[in-house]
């Protein structure tokens, strides 16, 4: 009796998830994400979309330079008042950016074009620290998911920043390194499928909420501070998996060879290079985002807000 009332409960179960998986495949076209709302776009647009349907197809490169004389003094403020760095900085301007153009915070899924609820940033980061407190450049690498909050004060984004990287660097089992524990327990030969389910049920919009939430690379931006390893920023891919359509790559401060009104003369400047998905907006749009970006790194007093008074 017992068995029998079992296998009628699991014969309904699976009827309403079949019923759910055709209802999302009629719907998806219409139908709302977890992070994001269908935006109707001209025929055009549309066009693009199907054309070309990676992001490997659409990907634009820019590159920006930073005069960096009034963003040098503000990090190392900022270092001393509320734990800050250069990522810092840059994760909140690409907020900002992102907040005065929302046209950039889209994505593409399905061959369909999104507004993103909410603005969020990622970024890369060492976990591991070595005796002397600085990042061992050959630790583990993690990422941190955070949400741009309008009108937070800079001190305030910086505590929930090192709020997630103390997390990753404690040792405890964050959400996405369960995650990854899962797809461990995957032969190789079953990974290809299960990465392709994944794409599958994320471009009919059957991909779970608490899957996207908690998952780097279903973002608005992702920034990768390569300057902090002594590096030049690179060009960086765009991922096919997830909906991410910007990558910020950020480099070293240096000391450059500029002429200004005229003259030349050494002043100091940061180099950043974009990947950017053509499809969610057009270029010059893209272009004028990012020089916002640029603008609040050079006048971060401004645009990221004072710094709290020392001790505060």
């Amino acid at each position: 009796m017992i068995s029998d009332l079992l296998l009628l409960l699991a014969q309904v179960l699976a009827a309403a998830w079949a019923l759910r998986v055709v209802a999302a495949l009629l719907l998806a076209p219409w139908s709302r994400r977890p992070d994001g709302d269908r935006v109707p776009i001209p025929v055009y647009r549309r066009l693009m979309l199907h054309i070309m349907r990676t992001k490997t197809e659409s990907t634009v490169y820019f590159d920006a330079w930073v005069k960096a004389d009034a963003l040098i003094p503000y990090v190392a403020e900022a270092r001393q008042r509320c734990g800050a760095n250069l990522t810092h900085a840059v994760v909140a301007a690409t907020g900002l950016c992102l907040q005065l153009h929302p046209r950039l915070n889209r994505f593409t899924s399905g061959q369909r074009l999104y507004q993103r609820r909410g603005r969020h940033i990622s970024f890369s980061m060492k976990r591991g620290l070595g005796e002397d407190g600085k990042v061992t450049r050959g630790s583990e690498l993690a990422t941190v998911k955070i949400e741009h909050r309008e009108q937070e004060a800079f001190a305030a984004l910086c505590a929930r920043i090192n709020g997630d990287i103390r997390l990753q660097r404690s040792g405890q089992r964050t959400a996405a390194d369960k995650e990854y524990a899962l797809f461990d327990l995957l032969p190789d030969v079953a990974l290809r499928p299960a990465a392709a389910l994944i794409r599958w049920l994320d471009d009919h919009n059957l991909l779970p909420a608490f899957f996207i939430e908690g998952d780097a690379l279903f973002a608005s931006a992702f920034v990768a501070n390569l300057g902090s390893l002594g590096m030049d920023p690179g060009y960086h891919h765009l991922f096919e998996y997830g909906n991410t359509p910007i990558f910020v790559m950020v480099g070293q401060l240096k000391d450059e060879l500029v002429l200004e009104d005229g003259q030349a003369k050494v002043a100091p400047r940061l180099h950043l290079r974009f990947t950017f998905d053509e499809r969610i907006d057009d270029g010059l749009n893209a272009r004028h985002a990012m020089d916002a970006l640029v603008a609040a790194l050079e006048d971060p007093v401004r645009w990221l807000g004072p710094l709290p008074p020392p001790g505060a």
